[in-house]
């Protein structure tokens, strides 16, 4: 009985390791890309909100992953030497994202959603939002 008992331990131990190596070698091997599942947002992507009372306001949002979390910043494409808009927060869940900025003392929040792996589409303050990715 000990033998036996000796051998499946030895037997469960060599699957435990065995499966363990196996899980570090397929994560070494599998490249990070911005359209991973935990990456998808991460990187530039430009966005027109479409209908404002001053027209088209075009933007780029470039979000990065910090410590697990994304976050970043926004620019306004039409005076890029102004003051960059700090995200206050990102919040992604599946195929949404939603970016909270301040704007002129207003909190605003643009609700994205996955149409395709470099094109988002959603909404701000019921003006109609599309978001391309920047290559």
């Amino acid at each position: 009985m000990r033998k036996l008992s000796f051998f499946l331990s030895v037997f469960l131990l060599g699957i435990v390791f065995h499966g363990f190596s196996q899980t570090t070698a397929s994560t070494a091997t599998t490249p990070t890309t911005a359209t991973s599942s935990t990456d998808f947002y991460a990187g530039k992507w430009e966005i027109v909100i479409a209908g404002t009372p001053n027209g088209d306001s075009k933007m780029v949002a470039d979000l990065i992953r910090k410590d697990g979390k994304l976050t970043g910043q926004l620019t306004n494409t039409a005076d890029p030497s102004a003051e960059k808009i700090p995200l206050t927060s990102v919040v992604e869940g599946g195929d949404k994202l939603a970016l909270g900025f301040n704007a002129q003392g207003y909190d605003l929040t643009i609700d994205l959603t996955k149409v395709d792996n470099d094109n988002l589409k959603g909404s701000m303050m019921n003006f109609d939002t599309t978001a391309k990715r920047v290559k």
